[in-house]
């Protein structure tokens, strides 16, 4: 039996649009001197900006930067020698750092991708199936700005793009106070991309999506945004692929009464601090971890730099659940299909057989949430809102294809064209029926002269 200590002060249907990664709430990358807006307004300002750009093109483009980010160069391209200069401004350790950290995700990607041979079978005699993983071609990758930079943002996108196969990237982020942002560019180079642009906001997703007279059109777009871009994906979703339809940061906690409350308190502030619509859940089997977790959270949110933040995340959509044992913490925490969801028990490992719904799992105390948000190597595009019902995050077969192929030998087609024939005409396909009666027709004569004497 649950016992709620802490409900959620608010629901997440209905409130002002999330900034996922931590942006700014209008359309371009930081907000200019646009005014936040909400619901149907978020909708129609976003179709507004890509008719804009679908019509104008460049023209567009360089009059939404500088309205928004105040920002409008020769060139949004960053040359060889800009992006140069932006790698001289980054210290030694953080480059190395970004190394380290893009490499853990480039080896989990490539060791994915080793688990998708192609197939062919045949199916009975004459009959060759088969599929194919091909990449896609040409990814855009956003890497937001606002906020925090969103450093891993580019290794999630980019490298696990090219760990596909993917033939082309372009790499999108907005200014940092009228210049390019030094780290974040370094970040998109050292991943690979093969053309960064520093362009942000709806005007960024629009060009890349529909392309314009210096931005080829792209044919999936990934990354992370406030709630324009989050809505800029949805719109074009269709005329482009996407990775997901991303909304504000969620972690469940699964803690008994071994749980350390001083970590449980950290991760679900760590958390927190993405937006303050960000939702933070415990689950746990013991009244006593609860209590002290919750006090725990009261007291570092006392000098956590990002309470203004986290804290109304937490005071808002932050919930606390004492249930009766793990079969009940494991349907709970199922029925809420969070993107992020933390074991911290005597045997996580049960529950890795256990649960069905969530983005990414995180087993025992020695892990974290924010390791996967930055570097142990698996990708932190997940699904939230529920989506981790039906889907799971980015990962390498998201930018592959997976396509068939079917090949038959002239006695297989007589076999299958007389059965095919026949189906066709039960759905009333006559012209799909003929296409079989003529390869039936063609194929048995000559099998039948084939085989007289």
């Amino acid at each position: 039996m649950s016992v709620v200590l802490k409900a959620a002060a608010r629901a997440k249907e209905g409130d002002e649009p999330a900034a996922p990664g931590g942006g700014a709430t209008a359309p371009g990358s930081h907000g200019g001197a646009a005014a936040a807006a909400t619901g149907d307004g978020v909708a129609a300002v976003v179709a507004g900006i890509v008719r804009d750009v679908r019509q104008r093109g460049d023209a567009a483009v360089r009059e939404l930067s500088a309205r928004f980010d105040r920002w409008a160069p020769e060139s949004f391209r960053l040359t060889e020698e800009q992006i140069v200069a932006c790698l001289a401004q980054v210290d030694e350790q953080a480059l190395a750092d970004l190394r380290w950290c893009q490499e853990q995700v480039r080896a989990f990607a490539l060791a994915q991708r080793a688990t998708l041979g192609d197939l062919e079978v045949e199916t009975q005699p004459g009959v060759r199936l088969g599929h194919r993983h091909v990449p896609i071609e040409r990814v855009g990758a956003y890497v937001p700005g606002g906020r925090y930079p969103m450093l891993a943002s580019a290794a999630m996108s980019i490298v696990t793009a090219k760990a596909a196969g993917v033939d082309h990237v372009i790499a999108c982020t907005p200014p940092l106070d009228g210049a390019p942002p030094a780290i974040t560019v370094a970040a998109m180079h050292v991943a690979g991309a093969d053309e960064i642009l520093v362009l942000g906001g709806v005007q960024a997703i629009a060009a890349m999506a529909v392309g314009t007279e210096t931005v080829a059109k792209v044919d999936f777009l990934a990354g992370p945004g406030n709630s324009y871009v989050a809505e800029a994906k949805r719109q074009l979703f269709g005329e482009v692929g996407i990775d997901l339809f991303a909304g504000p940061t969620e972690i469940l906690v699964i803690a008994d009464d071994g749980a350390d409350p001083e970590i449980v308190a950290a991760d679900l502030l760590g958390q927190a601090e993405h937006g303050p619509t960000s939702p933070a859940v415990l689950i746990s089997t013991s009244e006593r971890v609860a209590r002290a977790t919750l006090a725990e959270i009261d007291r570092q949110l006392e000098t956590l730099p990002t309470a203004d933040v986290a804290g109304p995340a937490w005071r808002d959509f932050g919930a606390v659940h004492v249930v009766g044992g793990d079969e009940e913490a494991a349907a709970l925490a199922d029925d809420y299909a969070y993107e992020h969801v933390e074991i911290l028990t005597a045997d996580p490992r049960w529950y890795l057989e256990r649960l069905r719904n969530y983005g990414a799992l995180f087993l025992g105390e020695g892990t974290t949430v924010a390791y996967g948000d930055k570097a142990i190597g698996t990708n932190h595009v997940l699904p939230t809102a529920g989506a981790a019902r039906y889907t799971g995050g980015l990962w390498v077969g998201k930018y592959l294809k997976t396509v068939t192929y079917q090949e038959c030998d002239p006695e297989a087609s007589v076999r299958i064209g007389e059965i095919c024939a026949r189906q066709c005409r039960q759905e009333r396909f006559e012209g799909h029926a003929r296409s079989c009666d003529v390869r039936v027709r063609k194929y048995a004569d000559a099998l039948t002269g084939a085989r007289q004497p």
